[in-house]
């Protein structure tokens, strides 16, 4: 098997889903005592979040350009950024290293492609929802993507940032976001990208009225089936 880094740590929900499913899926596929060869940073997200909050995407950049670099001279054959977010950064981090990074949104315009998907409403942080570093990849693969409304940005970003990386889960949240997913079905919406690892802690994704492409779901069929090439 192939050895992947990952960097994490952004949040700790994000990089224990990515180790836990990554394992499973290599698991069932090939010996249930199996286990992919991971190295792991995980990183500390208060440094990234307070870059973040003045706009030093440079200074991100750097954060992350310095763990890629570590994984792969601690012998990392491919990377893998456990945050979509993060992925604005993505071009600068490939360009630092010798080894593929696999980008998460590539793997959801794919597998939306495979499924036939023409048009779907992007939920995830702010820069996610509003910038095109992620969602051009989407478009490239034929998927028409919903504008995104401010109001949306505005509650989904609070959210994700005020209570799920926090690790709190409410009743509201679950509620706010099912009754959008219903709106934007309306809207001629055929699916749902959810392009952030701590949404799912808020939505169902068998029990909505539009299918659900679960990026990090997705992304980590992806890197099992790299692993295992």
């Amino acid at each position: 098997m192939r050895k992947l880094g990952l960097i994490g740590g952004m949040s700790w929900i994000s990089t224990r889903d990515y180790y836990e499913r990554i394992n499973r899926l290599v698991q069932k596929r090939v010996a249930p005592m199996a286990g992919p060869p991971m190295l792991i940073e995980s990183l500390d997200y208060l440094q990234i979040y307070q870059a973040k909050q003045v706009e030093d995407w440079d200074a991100v950049a750097t954060i992350l350009i310095d763990s890629a670099r570590r994984l792969e001279g601690a012998g990392a054959e491919g990377l893998v950024i456990a945050a979509n977010a993060m992925h604005k950064v993505y071009d600068r981090i490939g360009e630092a290293v010798s080894i593929p990074v696999l980008h998460i949104a590539d793997s959801v315009g794919r597998a939306m492609q495979e499924a036939n998907c023409k048009s779907a409403a992007l939920l995830g942080t702010r820069y996610v929802m509003t910038e095109s570093f992620y969602r051009q990849r989407l478009v490239a693969h034929g998927v028409d993507l919903l504008p995104p409304q401010p109001e949306d940005v505005e509650m989904v970003d609070g959210i994700i940032y005020k209570e799920l990386m926090l690790g709190r889960v409410t009743r509201d949240a679950e509620r706010a976001i099912k009754t959008m997913i219903t709106m934007k079905e309306k809207e001629g919406a055929e699916a749902i990208v959810l392009a952030c690892a701590e949404l799912e802690l808020v939505v169902d994704t068998d029990a909505n009225v539009l299918p659900v492409f679960d990026s990090t779901t997705i992304h980590c069929k992806e890197i099992a089936d790299w692993i295992l090439e």
